[in-house]
């Protein structure tokens, strides 16, 4: 059985096409199922009916997968989705990987420089009993509390004794690549397929 991948972008990359190269990469390989809304007409079907209704299209997009691939251009750290995105794939036990795509060139045949890592705009803190972990988000230089997902920013949880009582953004735990500079053509489909060596959570 194909094992799933849902991607997690800025709609702006797909408009300028660098996202679409990743993603019309992935359909070309055998045994690949992805996930991720492209279509823009779904999107915005989503957004007009409010917050609840984009939720059940991610975790609807979610369901069923064990990776989600980040692809990161200028302003994707900033998208709260995106952030929700990589929150709920984390609570789930998804393996998270990213990839920067502002190495391809653009429809105006230009490229950018890299984008900041958005793994690393949010995080998570366990409890000194290990037993409790708490999603976070980096706003205006501050970590918060983020409750938007189930309503509660914790959730139960059983980790290893190294990691009680402290915290962590996300970065530490997931791999970046560089679309180009890391060759993803060819590369890329063994990264999201090699499960959660990177996840130090049991969920209880």
């Amino acid at each position: 059985m194909a094992k799933r991948v849902f991607f997690s972008f800025h709609y702006k990359d797909v408009v300028e096409f660098r996202a679409n190269v990743v993603r019309n990469h992935w359909m070309t390989k055998p045994n690949r199922e992805i996930c991720g809304y492209y279509d823009a007409s779904i999107w915005e079907s989503a957004r007009k009916q409010g917050d609840i209704a984009l939720k059940r299209l991610i975790n609807g997009g979610l369901d069923q997968t064990t990776n989600t691939c980040v692809l990161i251009g200028s302003q994707t750290y900033e998208r709260p989705w995106v952030r929700y995105e990589l929150l709920k794939s984390f609570k789930k036990g998804n393996n998270i990987f990213g990839v920067h795509i502002n190495s391809i060139k653009g429809k105006n045949q230009k490229t950018k420089i890299k984008g900041a890592n958005p793994l690393e705009y949010v995080g998570v803190t366990f409890s000194d009993s290990g037993k409790t972990a708490t999603l976070w988000e980096r706003v205006d230089g501050d970590w918060v509390e983020y409750e938007n997902i189930d309503g509660s920013a914790s959730y139960r949880v059983d980790v290893a004794k190294k990691y009680h009582g402290n915290g962590y953004n996300l970065g530490n735990f997931y791999n970046i690549y560089d679309w180009i500079a890391d060759n993803g053509y060819n590369n890329l489909a063994q990264y999201a397929f090699r499960g959660r060596a990177k996840i130090p959570l049991v969920l209880g």
